[in-house]
């Protein structure tokens, strides 16, 4: 297991297990103040983030907590109460950042939730491809209950996982979902036992980076860039991300592992 650390308050590891180095955690370590995101916490997830994307060894990322009751609470508002309005301006950016940065991973995402998740925490969470999470999770986006709203992408990811009436409800009642619910209602993808959301997260990680990676990438950007076109448009998207992959080496080197019933070995190209 190899690690970096981007500021004080994020790290990358690396795996050396299931996934063979191609599964990367990307772990929220702020747990003074149950991950709340800080000026200095956006800026360091959105640094992390784009050294991840340009690594072309990482297949998959799992975004993690290291608190134990606490996936992550949102905007750290105490930062917050001392902004004027010039440095709330200020650090719109580099918050948006974090978020944009997570959301437009080019690889499959899984983010590993227990405890709160509220507020940007449930938005990293829901910028993330898929979310795992154990039965302690309490989900939400209590956002208009301090007078804003959702800024890092909740009003626009929300409703794309539960509709738009459903998102309106969640989104104007402030209200907090336990994991059950949240799961029910299609907020969550996958609950697990209390305390296995990272270890489940990271063996679906581990499953998935097995694949080629190329066509990791060419079916994440088919996926998202056709995501709300009429299925016209959506199946040219779809046309254009085959062609991408329709003569790499990853599909000449999957086709040959097939018909020689082994394992294949990517080259990632």
């Amino acid at each position: 297991m190899s690690e970096e650390r981007f500021g004080e308050f994020v790290v990358v590891r690396r795996d050396g297990g299931e996934g063979a180095g191609h599964v990367a955690e990307l772990v929220l370590d702020r747990p003074k103040a149950m991950n709340a995101v800080s000026t200095e916490m956006a800026r360091s997830i959105a640094g992390a983030c784009a050294a991840l994307a340009a690594d072309r060894d990482v297949r998959v990322v799992v975004l993690t907590s290291t608190h134990e009751r606490a996936f992550c609470v949102g905007a750290d508002l105490k930062e917050r109460n001392s902004f004027s309005d010039l440095d709330l301006v200020r650090q719109r950016p580099v918050a948006r950042a974090a978020y944009t940065g997570v959301l437009e991973l080019p690889v499959p995402t899984i983010a590993a939730v227990h405890g709160f998740a509220l507020g940007g925490g449930f938005e990293l969470a829901l910028s993330c491809d898929l979310i795992v999470a154990d039965r302690t999770a309490v989900v939400g986006l209590p956002e208009v209950s301090v007078g804003v709203i959702p800024g890092g992408g909740g009003t626009q990811l929300l409703p794309r996982r539960v509709g738009a009436a459903r998102a309106a409800e969640l989104i104007f009642s402030a209200r907090r979902l336990q994991a059950a619910e949240a799961r029910e209602l299609g907020l969550l993808d996958e609950l697990v036992e209390e305390g296995r959301d990272r270890e489940e997260a990271l063996s679906l990680a581990g499953r998935i980076a097995a694949h080629s990676p190329v066509g990791l990438r060419a079916a994440k950007r088919a996926l998202r860039l056709g995501h709300g076109l009429d299925l016209r448009a959506g199946l040219e998207v779809e046309d254009a991300a085959w062609r991408s992959v329709a003569f790499s080496g990853d599909r000449a080197e999957g086709v040959a592992a097939f018909n020689e019933k082994r394992k294949p070995q990517w080259p990632g190209e």
